[in-house]
């Protein structure tokens, strides 16, 4: 048989291009690969040594006003359904752009990031095959615990927490239905007269594989979609990018809010600088998360990179603090390393909550616990395990089981 041809798709935000990237780097072997994105996204995937389409001129600002407004989204309903009015407008806008696309192209194989359903409808509508590439599988909605997306709910114990939890979830399908009902219109326009198939699954997923970019260990167990398969966080990050990590003996600490979130950045910056200045042992280093323009500085104690490399910087750090994005997560977990989590919006409270479960990471919630935690973490006095998943998370596991997955669907 000739080799598959195999399409990735994301948006350009790191969470969701580098893992995508990094299934793309791990098929190559066996697949022929190209990687559908905006303009933006074009410099990381040549990067990556993979070949790139970008779609939708002009989408990138238009994303970044929907994903990175200067305030948090949370659960706040109107928020939330504002942000859902843009984001269904942008989608109609790729999805015509891949119908046309298909019209005229066919790939074996269409594996989307899980922000880009309309890309399963285009691929159905042509008879392709479809998978969703989903780094957040704590999002999937599933029986048997408590929902996502309401600022990281723990399980609930004993009877009573069951009901809790069966009652939060029947709420969240309840919203999300109702936004169907308002939208019912555009949303059929993009394929989906319902958001749920018959055996009550997300019609937003792929009904024939989930790549689960995550560890079932750290979830908590639920009733999972069969589509689902673990095969664990793949990571990929810009070689040669940022500022190099320090190679001293110092004892260095990471702080990170991720790419986005930056109405946050400058609240964080000032605290941090703070911190610094209170914790003079320690140097203390803050990521902007910008793959721009921007020069490094020292504000007093505090040291302000515009972009770091996880992968080289966080095996050298004494401790790392975030903001439970699924990337310093990983990196956080893979080396070892004890972290403090604050998050801030998203999924990040139901990363920060299963991190904390698992002991993992010390959740936060508030700046103000930053410095007394920090000290626990640099003295020692924490009951952390930072490195229990370590040896489930060595690079190549996940990439073997996405070949695996995709060899089995071609009879390779």
């Amino acid at each position: 048989m000739t080799r598959p041809r195999i399409e990735l798709l994301s948006p350009p935000f790191a969470g969701h291009l580098h893992p995508i990237l990094a299934i793309g780097r791990a098929l190559r072997e066996v697949a022929d690969i190209e990687v559908v994105s905006t303009e933006a996204a074009q410099p990381r995937i040549r990067a990556a040594g993979l070949a790139g389409i970008a779609v939708v001129p002009g989408a990138d600002e238009a994303l970044k006003a929907i994903v990175d407004p200067p305030h948090a989204v949370g659960a706040n309903p109107l928020r939330l359904h504002a942000q859902f009015q843009r984001s269904l407008e942008l989608l109609d806008a790729f999805g015509a752009a891949l119908d046309a696309r298909y019209a005229t192209t066919r790939p074996d194989l269409v594996i989307a990031d899980f922000t880009l359903p309309v890309a399963g409808t285009a691929a159905q509508r042509r008879g392709m095959p479809w998978w969703t590439s989903h780094p957040s599988p704590c999002v999937i909605e599933a029986p048997g615990g408590p929902p996502a997306y309401l600022g990281g709910w723990m399980p609930g114990i004993g009877a009573f927490g069951r009901m809790r939890d069966a009652c939060a979830a029947k709420a969240v399908r309840g919203f999300k239905s109702g936004m169907h009902r308002l939208h019912r219109r555009q949303l059929t326009a993009l394929g989906f007269p319902s958001l749920y198939r018959d055996d009550g699954s997300e019609a937003a997923y792929s009904s024939e594989c989930i790549l689960g970019l995550g560890l079932r260990e750290l979830e908590f167990e639920r009733a999972w979609p069969t589509a689902l398969r673990f095969v664990g966080p793949m990571l990929w990050s810009p070689p040669a990018i940022g500022t190099p990590p320090p190679d001293d003996d110092a004892a260095h600490v990471l702080a990170t809010l991720g790419t986005h979130l930056g109405w946050a950045k400058q609240r964080m910056g000032a605290h941090l600088d703070s911190v610094a200045q209170a914790l003079p042992a320690i140097r203390l280093h803050f990521s902007d998360g910008r793959l721009d323009a921007g020069a490094d500085a020292v504000h007093r104690a505090l040291h302000r990179h515009a972009w770091v490399d996880y992968p080289s910087w966080v095996p050298r750090m004494r401790a790392v603090l975030h903001h439970g994005g699924a990337g310093v997560m990983w990196e956080c977990l893979r080396a070892g390393v004890p972290a403090l989590v604050l998050p801030n919006d998203y999924d990040q409270f139901d990363h920060a909550a299963r991190l904390q479960a698992a002991g993992v990471a010390l959740r936060l919630r508030h700046p103000r616990e930053i410095e007394p935690a920090l000290r626990r973490l640099l003295d020692g006095d924490h009951g952390l395990h930072p490195d229990r998943f370590a040896e489930a998370l060595r690079p190549g596991i996940a990439e073997a089981q996405v070949v695996a997955l995709v060899k089995a669907r071609f009879g390779l």
